[in-house]
């Protein structure tokens, strides 16, 4: 008997079920008695389905993300046949479940948090009271490739930079042995995931509907609403009616899906860098009723690519012109250049401190314990420890460029601490954390899976979220890479209301 608790024992509020061996076979069976409140009623239903209903209800999500066409490009991937880049995202059925009192602890933690992220960036590209206080060097400021000059001295509406965030958080046991939830890292240029967790939810109330009758499921269907109205809130002052429109690279990028979803779902215009053109210092787009113009860009484009004036003279992703404008306060971008300057690698172990310093708060969430490896201690421990440590690049993302110590072999540990030696200040370590998992539909039935949550945070006037966010899942046995890119998945995340 494999028992839920071995699954759930690290996932907050989930309890111990047991199965009936490893896949569904003719049923599950809940020990009612052991199995914690709040998944009592997933628990005994899923004890009633048989495995033929919930793999046809896996191939019937398939097929219809299939059809819709909610894929990812794998840049420098080729399927079997040497074609295509095209993959779909696997979808778990099993959902991630969690209660209200742990969501509204972890939803302050993501207010504080972002909050003091946003006045950091204000700092950086203004006072640097936080640079002249010695809490944070200028060196790792001014060196990070993510900050941008042209930026110094540039009011944004409102002080915000990261109108949309996504914080990566993982639970695991603390030094106590209890769970706590950690923050692993902060995406605050143009996080992305967001429609994949609006699709989830819609996929699990066209299969299950009958669950969401049984369970106080918060909504989250209503984000494109919030964001839009964050987006409007954060346009200038020179418009009481914004215009807002969403600049995207083209459909060759990975998460073009996404791009066209929420310009969908807003009812807002899909540009790209070719539909726009600066005149007289405002951005227009091109219409088939003539010029419009635009007050509010949620830019799915990198910084370099934005403006060919001012950054990288051969993009023809962004427009000309656009940093004039935006310099000039006649149009808001969304997120504001330079943001990445607070969510590279080597700036995350300040986080805690800018929180203390901006704020006058403790940090509600905690980081990971975080060495960096351009400090001389930091990284003579990290070399004689590769083993047991994960090793990041500050500005790797997608689980590349990093260094899994317990599931890497000699040679590639000997391999990555050369790496580590040329370039010490390009890396920051942390150690092995015993991620949370969950019970996942896999093709031998149930197994536990190793899984993190991608909430997203507004701020306009104010912060704001829907409740939960996109649970991504290492669909690899014994795996702790939860990305698409690497064969990662995502499960719908419930959080119950009171």
């Amino acid at each position: 008997m494999q028992k839920f608790d071995e699954m759930f024992s690290q996932l907050p509020g989930d309890g111990p079920v047991q199965f009936q061996g490893q896949s569904l076979g003719g049923m599950v069976q809940a020990q009612v008695q052991g199995v914690r409140e709040h998944y009592r009623t997933y628990a005994e239903w899923l004890g009633r389905q048989p495995q033929e209903i919930m793999r046809s209800r896996r191939d019937e999500a398939e097929m219809i993300f299939r059809k819709v066409g909610i894929t990812f490009a794998v840049y420098g991937a080729k399927d079997e046949d040497g074609s295509g880049t095209e993959r779909l995202i696997p979808f778990d059925l099993i959902p991630r479940i969690i209660p209200a009192a742990e969501w509204q602890l972890m939803e302050r933690g993501l207010v504080q948090r972002v909050n003091a992220l946003n006045r950091f960036i204000h700092d950086v590209y203004h006072e640097q009271d936080i640079v002249k206080a010695g809490i944070v060097p200028l060196a790792q400021i001014t060196g990070n490739a993510q900050f941008r000059p042209e930026m110094v001295g540039v009011k944004v509406p409102n002080n915000i930079y990261s109108h949309i965030a996504g914080i990566d958080i993982v639970r695991a046991p603390n030094a106590k042995g209890e769970g706590e939830y950690y923050v692993l890292e902060d995406n605050l240029r143009v996080p992305s995931g967001v429609s994949y967790m609006l699709e989830d939810r819609k996929m699990m109330m066209r299969l299950f509907p009958e669950l969401f009758s049984a369970y106080k499921v918060a909504p989250v269907m209503h984000y494109p609403d919030l964001l839009l109205e964050t987006l409007r809130a954060s346009a200038p002052s020179t418009t009481d009616d914004p215009t807002v429109v969403v600049l995207t690279p083209g459909m060759y990028n990975s998460a073009y899906f996404e791009h066209a979803f929420l310009a969908q779902q807003m009812g807002v215009e899909l540009v790209e860098g070719q539909d726009l053109f600066v005149r007289d210092n405002f951005v227009y787009m091109r219409t088939t009723r003539g010029p419009r113009r635009v007050d509010v860009i949620y830019r799915r484009v990198d910084d370099d690519f934005l403006d060919p004036l001012a950054f990288r003279p051969n993009s023809t992703l962004g427009c000309a012109g656009l940093l004039g404008v935006y310099r000039a306060g006649n149009v808001t971008l969304c997120n504001a250049i330079g943001t990445g300057v607070a969510d590279d690698k080597s700036i995350y172990p300040y986080v805690p401190k800018m929180i203390e310093f901006y704020l006058g708060e403790k940090p509600i969430l905690s980081n990971v314990p975080t060495y960096s490896c351009r400090n001389a201690d930091d990284l003579g421990y990290v070399l004689a420890n590769l083993k047991d440590l994960v090793v990041k690049e500050v500005h790797g993302a997608g689980g590349y460029g990093m260094l899994v110590g317990p599931a890497a072999t000699k040679d590639e540990i000997e391999q990555f601490r050369r790496v580590l030696q040329a370039k010490p200040e390009g890396y920051i370590a942390q150690p092995t954390l015993s991620l949370s998992s969950c019970p996942t539909y896999v093709e031998k039935g149930i197994a536990p899976r190793h899984i993190d949550l991608r909430p997203f945070v507004l701020s306009g006037r104010e912060v704001q979220m829907v409740p939960g966010g996109l649970t991504r899942v290492a669909l690899k046995e014994g795996s702790l890479v939860v990305n698409s890119s690497q064969g990662g998945g995502t499960k719908d995340t419930w959080i119950l209301e009171l």
